[in-house]
């Protein structure tokens, strides 16, 4: 891990973006191509990567009521907490690669501009959470919010309580990830997501590979 997090054997990797950009088509390509080189892959997400985080995402994407935007942003950051502890330290730990399905960038986004928190307590409340944990690599596919829409529509699936949130608070999501991104390009990489899928995943890989060296 990056971060003050102590370092470890194995690698990790988070996919970020708006909903609909294709992140777990580029997870599982990429899941594929590192296990053939013969890594241990350990795939996840937030939220729900653990027991705990499967009741915390239940809450925070399907719950009926209202969610006060703290309490969800407190939600993201237990189920982060838990999720580092029990599942991403210890994969680490033993050399394995972690594959992940969102991390802090996405609370900082959605909670911090989607939600207009102030972002930078939103990042400190999970640096908190998970002792200063970092991902070696982020890989940002980068989509307009309305195509992303028309991708979401194609899939005839409920949209669960973020996806269903109006275009200009994903406008504000895909600008704070694109903030997010100029920041750190050291540990950023940034895809445009209308690209072909087997182009998308070439592109990572090439960056992935120096990490496993």
């Amino acid at each position: 891990m990056t971060g003050d997090a102590a370092p470890s054997r194995g690698v990790w990797i988070t996919l970020e973006g708006g909903d609909g950009a294709g992140k777990t088509t580029q997870a599982g390509l990429l899941e594929t191509w590192l296990r053939e080189r013969g890594r241990e892959v350990v795939r996840t997400r937030e939220p729900g990567g653990t027991e705990v985080g499967t009741l915390v995402r239940d809450i925070v994407l399907h719950h009926r009521g209202e969610v006060a935007p703290r309490a969800e942003a407190l939600l993201y950051a237990a189920d982060r907490a838990q999720h580092v502890a029990t599942l991403v330290r210890p994969a680490l730990e033993r050399g394995a690669v972690v594959v992940q399905d969102r991390y802090l960038d996405s609370s900082v986004a959605y909670q911090g501009a989607g939600r207009v928190l102030d972002a930078g307590e939103i990042r400190d409340l999970s640096l908190w959470a998970t002792e200063g944990a970092l991902p070696h690599l982020t890989v940002l596919l980068d989509l307009d919010p309305s195509a992303a829409r028309a991708r979401l529509d194609a899939d005839d699936k409920p949209f669960d309580r973020l996806e269903a949130e109006r275009e200009d608070f994903h406008a504000r999501v895909r600008a704070a990830f694109l903030q997010l991104a100029a920041a750190e390009p050291d540990r950023f990489l940034v895809l445009d997501a209308t690209a072909p899928a087997a182009d998308l995943a070439a592109a990572v890989c090439a960056r992935v590979q120096p990490l496993l060296a």
